[in-house]
């Protein structure tokens, strides 16, 4: 098994991480290019995962002294290549992706530590100026010694600025602050060298978008295109942070309640759905409502008001915080008894045992749904179901999904904001196959130790869950060593929903 080598430039920076208890072989290259060139060219003969980690200037007025720079890519400064054009000890001016630098970063964030992410461009002398250069950071060596190994990564702690020069009395006091600053670096370094290697990654099929997801953000979309900005969207359109940000870049304004729309304003309605009370409200001060409610939700809604014209008590199955389930609770709220749990059902007490009927929300775990209704069919047998499953294809589809490949890797990852019920369950659903499982909003989430030993990787995405951020991390994932990346595809999706009148 290779052994990660950490390249430290100066004596100082050796001394600096030498007595913090690695497991890594620490290597001092010497300062500047040509020997960091020197040393990657006799590293390089192993190819055993490199880090490269010291001090370094700023270029970014936002950064300070003490603060830490995680290279996403490193280049050779424009000068370096001007001034060395035909030396052995420069790399083309071109830059080096560092694929695993947002894993390392949250590492060192874990720690308390104020970290950037950005390109660091080296340059073949201190005080070396970079004119308009999109670099965070400026160093000497690590573009020479990305060619030492893979995989790779950076990290520099910051000693001078463009407010703090480096030829500037308190420039020692910096220095030690950023020495500091390094050896606090240690354990995220010790973690990012224990979880290299190659892995599998097993993709869950399907994952991400479903219909509904895809109908509501289709719908803001639309609307800003026909109406222009801002549209207003009561609550988040889908359960997930990046999707939401993304529609507010484009003019999307996200409210509580509709009494915070201006009056003549385009308002569309989350995915979620709402009471009837909501849409009253809604229609007042002549506004352009835009229902995006998804259709399987409105299914439940529709469900509940029978059930109500029957005098049947409803049991809704699901968590009585969830918006889904509140604006279900509005279609009846005389009629309807939130049933969370088992322990709920076991105790229940309808106004008539005979009259009852049961819905679930849309995004329950299909196990725990099934149990929760079984104790109530076994307490009522004139209970009422419905026609067909209110738990979404999608939402079922994703759990079978994960259950099948949650039998076969060391760790699951799902992708999805915390709010979002669907993500949640499939993480419920993971670890009920015995395998460790996580909730990441994204890549940066992802902890370094869950990675190690995890020769085998599973990763999945809610229903709300953008499909890019599973390729982010798959990408990411590449930078910590070869991955192999395959998709387990248990059943092929081809449901669409139409958009609404008011955009089409």
């Amino acid at each position: 098994m290779s052994r990660a080598v950490l390249c430290t430039p100066l004596r100082v920076e050796q001394a600096a991480l030498r007595g913090a208890g690695y497991s890594m072989r620490v290597v001092h290259t010497g300062m500047g290019p040509r020997r960091a060139a020197a040393t990657a060219a006799t590293l390089s003969r192993n190819a055993d995962p490199v880090l490269v980690a010291g001090v370094a200037g700023a270029l970014a007025p936002h950064i300070r002294p003490g603060d830490v720079v995680v290279a996403t890519e490193v280049c050779a400064g424009t000068e370096s290549a001007l001034r060395f054009p035909n030396s052995a000890a420069e790399l083309p001016a071109r830059s080096v992706e560092v694929a695993s630098a947002p894993l390392l970063a949250g590492a060192l964030r874990r720690l308390g530590l104020t970290v950037h992410t950005g390109a660091i461009s080296s340059v073949s002398r201190i005080g070396c100026g970079l004119a308009g250069s999109d670099a965070l950071a400026v160093d000497m060596e690590s573009a020479q010694l990305a060619a030492a190994g893979t995989p790779f990564a950076v990290v520099r702690a910051i000693v001078d600025t463009p407010d703090y020069p480096l030829w500037q009395l308190g420039t020692l006091r910096r220095g030690v602050t950023a020495l500091r600053t390094l050896r606090a670096c240690a354990p995220a370094l010790e973690l990012w060298a224990a979880a290299t290697g190659p892995r599998e990654v097993l993709l869950a099929a399907p994952r991400s978008f479903c219909a509904g997801v895809a109908r509501a953000i289709d719908t803001v979309d639309r609307a800003l295109q026909r109406y222009g900005a801002p549209v207003y969207v009561r609550r988040q359109i889908v359960h997930n942070a990046h999707v939401v940000g993304e529609l507010q870049q484009r003019g999307a304004v996200f409210v509580d309640e509709v009494d915070e729309v201006p009056a003549g304003s385009v308002l569309v309605f989350s995915a979620h759905g709402v009471a009837p009370a909501v849409r009253r409200d809604a229609g007042a001060h002549q506004r352009t409502v835009i229902d995006a409610t998804c259709p399987l939700v409105t299914k439940v809604h529709s469900e509940i008001r029978r059930y109500a014209k029957r005098d049947n008590t409803v049991f809704l199955i699901g968590h009585p915080d969830h918006e889904e389930v509140q604006g279900s609770i509005g279609e009846a709220p005389d009629d309807v008894i939130v049933v969370p749990d088992v322990d709920t059902a076991r105790r229940v007490a309808p106004r008539d045992p005979s009259l009852v009927a049961y819905t679930m929300q849309t995004t329950l775990a299909v196990d725990e749904a099934e149990e929760i209704a079984g104790i109530l069919r076994d307490r009522f047998p004139t209970l009422s179901a419905p026609r067909t499953d209110d738990i979404c294809y999608a939402t079922t589809n994703r759990q079978r999904a994960v259950r099948a490949i949650a039998r076969e890797v060391d760790l699951v990852l799902v992708v999805g904001s915390p709010n979002s019920s669907n993500s949640v369950r499939l993480v419920e659903v993971a670890q009920r196959e015995g395998v460790p499982a996580y909730l990441v909003d994204d890549v940066t989430e992802i902890d370094l130790r869950w990675l190690t030993g995890a020769a085998r990787v599973g990763v999945t995405a809610g229903a709300s869950a953008p499909p890019h951020l599973v390729d982010e991390i798959v990408h990411c994932l590449g930078g910590l060593g070869p991955v192999r990346a395959t998709e387990s595809r248990l059943i092929d999706e081809d449901v669409t929903f139409a958009l609404p009148g008011e955009v089409v």
